[in-house]
């Protein structure tokens, strides 16, 4: 089992060491800059060079069923979901093959809008149940995982 974090702008990442420890996961945090990390053997730095979408490259080719990726990213997580991975935003919510059409199509109407000049606010802030809601979801998905399915 083996969690692939987007690490950049991740708020969660000392939930998913804990959790990882907890289910023998291993761990990639995936950023485009030398982010800290614990040392700890189970977790692997990676960084990636700044071109555009290049931890988004990484995680999709490395994504697979043995797989849960923890991104805030839709084309991300519709890119991990296509290579057989689970995939659960910081804020607990899971993405799916079902959600993901409906996600990428309200991402691009919200693109035209701000396109346009429409001030949109952005989303809300990440409260405390969002954390709670993570931890949850992450559990979940990795003893799903380690069931086999």
């Amino acid at each position: 089992m083996r969690i692939l974090v987007d690490a950049d702008a991740c708020p969660v990442k000392d939930e998913v060491y804990r959790v990882a420890e907890r289910h023998g996961a291993q761990v990639a945090v995936v950023s485009n800059q030398r982010l800290r990390v614990p040392p700890l053997p189970f977790v692997e730095r990676v960084v990636v060079d700044d071109g555009f979408d290049a931890a988004d490259d990484w995680i999709a080719d490395h994504a697979d069923p043995a797989c849960v990726v923890v991104t805030a990213d839709i084309l991300l997580a519709d890119r991990a979901l296509k290579a057989g991975a689970m995939v659960i935003a910081p804020t607990g919510k899971p993405f799916t093959t079902a959600s993901i059409g409906s996600a990428i199509a309200v991402r691009a109407i919200m693109a035209d809008l701000r396109a346009g000049g429409d001030q949109l606010g952005g989303p809300p802030p990440f409260a405390r149940q969002d954390r709670s809601r993570f931890l949850q979801a992450l559990d979940a998905a990795l003893v799903k995982l380690a069931r086999g399915g």
